[in-house]
């Protein structure tokens, strides 16, 4: 494992998606099969346009190749033909092919991804309109998804943000009003909005005789990020994590609802907990999510690697049943959360367990013939070809990411 050969990983996965932009229509294609045959009237989700543009976006800022800054312009481009309300605010769940919009409601976990996606553009760009979409998402959010009373942020809304009775992401899901995954990744969001407030305040400070207003707006606008992201730090240690485990499904009062476990969630939460507190500052708080997030890490080390067939084990069900296939986003995600671990506590296993993941994947999920990941392995780590390579859910964010983190830890 090292910055060089995640680079090549990283190179080999863009070059791949740069092949699935739709030329007709715009943005990417929304699904294609196991062999990478795009499907061309497959529908296009919010969720996996915002990730390919944060893909894209942080690729570029990182090493500066003009065609990751062209795709980047791609999604975001479809973005705003697609899901963009212009009515009512927010983000649209679903668009057909041709970017009409084809599922309206609002899900809180999408239009976060929608405030990494533009605030990572802008911090890889300055491009101020982006950043305006990312702040007027979250202002959306903080009037509509945030609990005033209980805290945190409920899971989704109609289009015209009025109250429903389906809350859920996928079938997959439990139908409660709270989850894990939303909180955490409105964590992630408002962690790098804060970084691209900061650094758009910083800009226009140098030259508020000019632009004064600016200036005063960015400040309060920065002010509010961080505060509501301590303030969701605080839920998510106290309410969402129980001791060294994520709780996955909530009512509004954060009494935990009867769900499994998910291996992949713990070890990315870990990380990304490390990372808020990085970003907020203040010694207290980043005392107390260090010792969070190693205690997860710790747990995860100790119970989810799989030592007879490699990898990270997915997780287990309501019904205390272990998932047997390897899902390819938890291995992405227990690169980085294994290394941060070690950077975090300078335990040696977690730099091994990190490098035993990473050799696990150039093993089994790169794809050698057809390119970029498989999506799941069986038992005996052969693929499954029934699932897509690429679609609603698998995109180049947990990958990409991965590969980025170790080039910038390796630097």
């Amino acid at each position: 494992m090292n910055g060089q050969t995640a680079e090549k990983w990283l190179v080999d996965i863009l070059d791949y998606w740069q092949g699935l932009k739709d030329e007709e229509n715009g943005g990417f294609w929304g699904e294609s099969d196991f062999y990478g045959i795009p499907k061309k009237l497959a529908d296009k989700g919010c969720i996996a346009n915002s990730r390919i543009l944060w893909t894209f976006s942080a690729a570029y800022r990182a090493v500066r190749n003009e065609s990751y800054k062209k795709h980047a312009e791609i999604a975001y481009d479809f973005m705003q033909k697609a899901f963009i309300d212009e009515e009512n605010g927010g983000l649209f769940w679903l668009a057909r092919a041709d970017g009409t919009p084809l599922e309206t409601k609002k899900h809180f976990y999408n239009i976060a991804f929608g405030v990494y996606a533009l605030s990572e553009f802008y911090l890889a760009t300055e491009d101020e309109k982006s950043l305006n979409l990312a702040i007027q998402l979250f202002e959306k959010m903080e009037q509509h998804g945030r609990d005033k009373i209980a805290g945190g942020y409920i899971e989704a809304a109609g289009q015209k943000w009025q109250a429903i009775d389906d809350f859920r992401l996928s079938d997959k899901d439990m139908n409660g009003p709270k989850s894990m995954n939303t909180n955490l990744h409105v964590m992630e969001a408002y962690t790098n909005l804060l970084r691209a407030v900061r650094q758009a305040h910083n800009k226009h400070r140098g030259r508020m005789l000019d632009a004064p207003d600016t200036s005063d707006t960015l400040k309060a606008v920065r002010i509010s990020v961080s505060e509501a992201l301590s303030s969701l730090m605080h839920v998510i240690m106290d309410k969402i994590i129980d001791k060294t485990t994520f709780r996955l499904f909530f009512e509004m009062d954060w009494t935990p609802l009867k769900a499994g476990i998910s291996y992949g969630h713990d070890i990315e939460g870990s990380w990304l907990l490390h990372d808020s507190a990085l970003a907020l500052g203040g010694e207290e708080l980043l005392y107390e999510a260090i010792d969070v997030a190693t205690e997860i890490a710790e747990a995860t080390y100790n119970i989810a690697i799989d030592h007879e067939n490699g990898g990270l084990k997915s997780g287990i069900s309501v019904t205390g049943k272990p998932f047997e296939n390897k899902e390819w986003w938890p291995q992405a995600e227990a690169v980085p959360g294994f290394y941060n671990a070690f950077k975090m506590t300078d335990d040696k296993k977690f730099k091994d367990a990190a490098e035993s993941i990473w050799e696990y994947i150039s093993r089994h999920f790169i794809d050698t013939r057809n390119g970029e990941w498989h999506n799941e392995l069986f038992y005996n780590n052969w693929p499954d070809v029934s699932m897509p390579k690429t679609g609603f859910w698998k995109c180049p964010y947990h990958n990409g990411r991965m590969c980025l983190q170790i080039m910038k830890w390796y630097k």
